[in-house]
């Protein structure tokens, strides 16, 4: 349950940043923005790091492990959150979002290539959620916004992070991990951001409390809050509790931004949301069974 209580922690802190997204780019570039919060991220972890180690309560993992793992999970970090920034450029949060965690589908699904048996329930979920895609995306002459389809190719990656991080967070120390691989992608979007972008001081401090949301809270806080969260969930229970961020996007960027999404596109919302569910359906119901056939569980 603790872990379950910090998934959904960082699904409230992720739903609320891709408003913070949004409003930080009327200031500085996509990569410039990404650069400095992942970087603010990186930096917040190292007195957590200093503490634990001060005080000998770090296990002692392979370093080489851990900084290996964090270059891969950091380049793969970088190219789903470049995807994501540039395309809330050109489609709302609540939409971004929505998308976004197509990853929720896609993480059973990579079990095929992993020779692992996909569920019938997965496979309506996908159904389910496709159909949801179409109505919140496509648009009457058959096409899809730009933006979107960003956020689609996005979603791919997510959930290769996901499949990473589930792979390995008990093998390093999470939080150099997490250090490590926002560091690495703030490293990569500075880079280009230096190529492609002019970055001023003056647009860094207007951007600066959706940095410092989108720093401390959403990569430094919440990306933390991931890692540790799954070392004791399946990537599939910790999917769909991460996906509920659509939910507090779609609310925030109501309420701060003022987007409204058309009937088809709430339509689409909802299938969407239900194929995601759907998907992890027999995951939920094996754990409630365990959980009954063991003492204090649903049955009392």
């Amino acid at each position: 349950m603790r872990h379950n209580i910090l998934l959904l922690l960082a699904a409230i802190i992720w739903g609320f940043a891709f408003v913070a997204q949004r409003v930080g780019m009327d200031y500085v570039g996509p990569y410039t923005f990404n650069g400095v919060r992942f970087a603010l991220g990186s930096l917040s972890l190292l007195p957590l790091i200093y503490y634990f180690n001060g005080r000998g309560q770090q296990d002692e993992p392979d370093n080489y492990l851990t900084v290996r793992i964090g270059i891969i999970a950091g380049s793969v970090l970088f190219i789903a959150a470049t995807l994501q920034q540039i395309g809330l450029m050109y489609t709302t949060a609540g939409k971004a979002a929505f998308i976004t965690c197509l990853y929720i589908v896609l993480v059973p699904l990579a079990g095929l290539f992993l020779r692992q048996k996909v569920s019938p329930y997965t496979w309506f979920g996908c159904l389910l959620a496709l159909v949801g895609l179409f109505l919140l995306c496509i648009k009457e002459e058959l096409t899809i916004a730009y933006g979107d389809m960003l956020e689609l190719i996005g979603a791919l990656f997510w959930a290769a992070h996901i499949l990473i991080i589930d792979r390995y967070a008990n093998r390093v120390n999470v939080l150099k991990l997490s250090c490590c691989q926002f560091a690495v992608c703030s490293v990569l979007s500075l880079a280009v951001a230096f190529s492609l972008e002019t970055i001023t001081f003056t647009g860094i401090s207007q951007a600066a409390v959706p940095l410092l949301y989108g720093g401390l809270l959403s990569v430094g806080v919440a990306y933390t809050l991931q890692v540790i969260g799954q070392k004791n969930a399946s990537p599939s229970h910790a999917a769909i509790i991460l996906s509920m961020e659509t939910v507090f996007a779609a609310i925030g960027g109501y309420l701060i931004l003022d987007e409204q999404l058309s009937a088809a596109e709430l339509l689409g919302c909802t299938f969407m949301f239900g194929g995601m569910l759907l998907s992890q359906l027999q995951s939920i119901l094996a754990i409630g069974k365990q959980n009954t056939a063991q003492p204090g569980g649903f049955q009392q």
